[in-house]
């Protein structure tokens, strides 16, 4: 099956917007379309869905998670190498 936005760029509606306290997660609802069309068939199916978008917050956001992880690498194969 196919996906696809509705044709003017504009496939979302009414966003909102909720927060957990307990995991600090936000999740943002929107309305959309959703455009279905099998393979040997013809015309397409068209129903409104909703999509949740959540957020976990990170102490120091996605790169600094990831150049924390590089530099614990980089020193497990230095200690490796040199013996310790």
């Amino acid at each position: 099956m196919n996906t696809r936005g509705d044709g003017n760029g504009e496939t979302t509606t009414h966003p909102s917007e909720t927060r957990n306290p307990q995991s600090s997660t936000v999740e943002t609802a929107v309305e959309t379309k959703d455009y279905r069309s099998s393979a040997g068939q013809l015309g397409e199916e068209q129903k409104n869905v909703q999509v949740v978008h959540q957020r976990r917050p990170t102490s120091g956001g996605v790169l600094a998670d990831a150049a924390a992880a590089a530099t614990n690498t980089l020193q497990s194969a230095q200690n490796a190498i040199s013996g310790n």
